[in-house]
């Protein structure tokens, strides 16, 4: 695809395997998921509230290198490995968001790459 572009920015974690950070195609950026890894360390940050601020800044910074930010994101979704911290997440998430909020799905699900108990991925529209 001639109007395909890869989006990388040291500002988030480098990716950990067979991706890429995001993906442009004409004004719409795919967005891999981010979990809470501090990009210059490449650690996890350990309490729960530090990693969703984490993986905010982590998807920032990624938002930022395509050319967007954070309130361009039309759909996120965030997984979760215990749902019960679903109220935490969208106390920070109001931190990080205006209205109108993107359309959103939260999911459990068992495991997270690295033990992390979160990550999020999203579609943003330039």
């Amino acid at each position: 695809m001639s109007n395909r572009s890869v989006i990388h920015t040291d500002n988030a974690p480098a990716a950990v395997g067979t991706y890429s950070q995001a993906v442009k195609i004409g004004e719409t950026v795919y967005l891999s998921g981010q979990i809470p890894l501090i990009p210059e360390s490449m650690e996890l940050v350990a309490d729960f509230p530090g990693q969703v601020h984490q993986v905010f800044k982590n998807l920032t910074a990624v938002c930022e290198a395509a050319g967007g930010q954070l309130d361009d994101i039309a759909k996120l979704n965030i997984f979760m490995t215990d749902l019960s911290n679903f109220a935490t997440v969208n106390e920070i998430m109001a931190e990080y968001f205006t209205e109108p909020y993107p359309a959103r799905a939260a999911i459990e699900i068992s495991a997270l790459p690295k033990g992390a108990q979160i990550e999020m991925d999203g579609i943003m529209a330039l």
